[in-house]
């Protein structure tokens, strides 16, 4: 009998309506340095084109739920109730990961078991990719 092997990371999408970004979030995952992971996109209810394409993945590691609007954060949950991975991340469907985000964050907290939660700043852009700011720019505490 073979084992049962968990992924390093979870990372949870939840998305309703992303067809502009959803794409671009879900690539940013494929172009992973670290390819111990599982994708959860949760599509939220959508009403336009999300759906086919988030059908458009075939990477095993890319699960997809689909459920009815209840916003954001019942997403993530439904997100969580499937999670397996040692790990878990966060990515919404108009973000990005650069590629050696989910590395480094977990290669942390292992280094550091006596951290439970790490999180990272993040540039922020507009809707053609120009850079902004940075995110602790924008929000207190980061």
């Amino acid at each position: 009998m073979s084992e049962v092997r968990w992924p390093r990371v979870t990372v949870v999408v939840p998305v309703y309506n992303g067809q502009r970004f959803v794409k671009a979030a879900i690539d940013s995952v494929l172009a992973q340095t670290l390819g111990d992971w599982e994708l959860i996109v949760v599509d939220d209810g959508s009403t336009d084109a999300t759906p086919q394409i988030l059908a458009e993945y075939r990477d095993p590691r890319i699960v997809t739920i689909s459920k009815e609007n209840g916003g954001e954060s019942s997403a993530r949950n439904a997100g969580l109730d499937r999670a397996m991975g040692e790990y878990v991340a966060f990515l919404d469907a108009d973000d990005l990961y650069l590629p050696n985000a989910l590395a480094d964050l977990s290669r942390f907290l292992e280094e550091h078991p006596e951290y439970d939660v790490v999180y990272s700043n993040g540039r922020v852009c507009d809707e053609d990719g120009r850079d902004l700011t940075l995110l602790s720019d924008v929000r207190l505490g980061l």
